[in-house]
């Protein structure tokens, strides 16, 4: 059985934005009017810069606190994994196989899967080509739930606020993990996946 024609053959390149099937020398979409091009430019640069910036925050983001615990004038500062323990010891196991996951389980995740699609696109090898692009969807599905660790520290901090009794504050840590998360999307989101399927030399 022959395989269907690439859209090069065809003389055609997709818009990134709206999806729609352009001709090759248009330089916008005739439907939303944005650049057109047959690949992300620069797409394995990009990708490197935005992957590496958030492995550089993701250190300060797990040796600095998070949150800033008072319980009748008893105060405490947790980091990620000092937290995950004190709710581990308390008995609060779900929530902290939920806060294990989001902080350090998942971007972990990320980091070795970008970092593994980045090498071999790089080395342009046929290796597990459709493992690979299977990993590149999971990775944008897991991204729309990467914010759930500081969602988790908002709520608890905006829930228990009660005047004197007791007080909840997030700390510098909560920024650096943001940024670890808004970082590891636009990593992901400048990554071209096509690249995974280019055995050969192309224009990047």
């Amino acid at each position: 059985m022959s395989l269907p024609p690439y859209a090069a053959q065809l003389n055609l390149q997709l818009c990134h934005t709206c999806g729609i099937a352009c001709r090759v020398g248009e330089d916008y979409c005739p439907r939303c009017d944005s650049p057109v091009h047959r690949r992300k430019p620069n797409s394995l640069t990009r990708t490197w810069a935005f992957l590496l910036a958030s492995l550089i925050c993701y250190i300060p983001a797990n040796l600095m606190p998070v949150m800033y615990t008072n319980i009748f004038g008893s105060g405490s500062e947790n980091t990620i994994m000092s937290g995950v323990l004190e709710f581990w010891e308390s008995g609060s196991w779900d929530l902290a196989l939920l806060i294990f996951i989001a902080s350090v389980a998942v971007p972990c995740m990320k980091f070795l899967v970008l970092g593994l699609l980045l090498v071999t696109c790089q080395r342009r090898t046929p290796w597990a080509q459709r493992q690979r692009a299977k990993l590149y969807r999971l990775i944008e599905v897991v991204g729309y739930w990467s914010m759930l660790d500081v969602l988790v520290v908002a709520l608890v901090a905006a829930l228990v606020q009660f005047s004197a009794l007791s007080t909840i504050e997030p700390r510098l840590g909560i920024l650096f993990f943001g940024m670890v998360v808004v970082l590891t999307m636009l990593a992901a989101m400048s990554f071209d996946p096509r690249l995974i399927w280019d055995t050969e030399a192309v224009d990047v």
